[in-house]
């Protein structure tokens, strides 16, 4: 993008720590900041008739909420730190403006939203295509490889955590 733009883009940001297990946002909240993870972990969750599931895990320097942005739309998850987390916030109004008059943000936007169409369409097919065990094993061979091939990994979630990102409860994990 334009230096000038960028420019004004991390003008008007803010770069905030927050503790594990603070909420950002709740679902249904107006969408006033992109958020960049800079540091630490997100989860992004979604509730209903005091059900609650992760829908994903967002680490650096990954965004999340860009659709409701560029829509000025409400936030269809809520948002809380996994971990200790530092993350860059953006405000949406300056986004929205940026992606107006930039094409080369505008293009970098458009790409990014179709990767996370993209990764919500595997998603929903792997939540329904496959069984639990198949999609334990798919979610075990992605974290070896993204150590490098490692045949021994430490998980990065707790198991309620994991369960729910998998669409399965904690017992059926065990």
């Amino acid at each position: 993008m334009a230096e000038s733009n960028f420019d004004a883009l991390v003008r008007a940001a803010y770069l905030q720590s927050f503790p594990a297990r603070v909420e950002l946002f709740s679902e249904g909240d107006r969408a006033d900041f992109l958020f960049v993870v800079v540091e630490g972990c997100v989860e992004l969750y979604a509730s209903w008739n005091s059900h609650e599931t992760t829908m994903t895990m967002v680490t650096p320097y990954g965004t999340f909420i860009l659709a409701a942005v560029i829509k000025d739309a409400a936030y269809l998850m809520a948002a809380r730190t996994a971990d200790r987390s530092r993350i860059l916030m953006i405000p949406s109004g300056d986004v929205r403006e940026a992606f107006q008059r930039d094409e080369a943000f505008a293009r970098a936007i458009v790409v990014e939203l179709a990767s996370c169409y993209r990764a919500a369409v595997k998603s929903q097919k792997e939540l329904k295509l496959r069984s639990g065990v198949e999609r334990l094993a798919a979610y075990l061979l992605r974290q070896s490889r993204d150590n490098g091939g490692e045949s021994c990994i430490t998980l990065p979630l707790d198991k309620r955590t994991l369960a729910a990102l998998l669409g399965m409860t904690p017992e059926n994990l065990s």
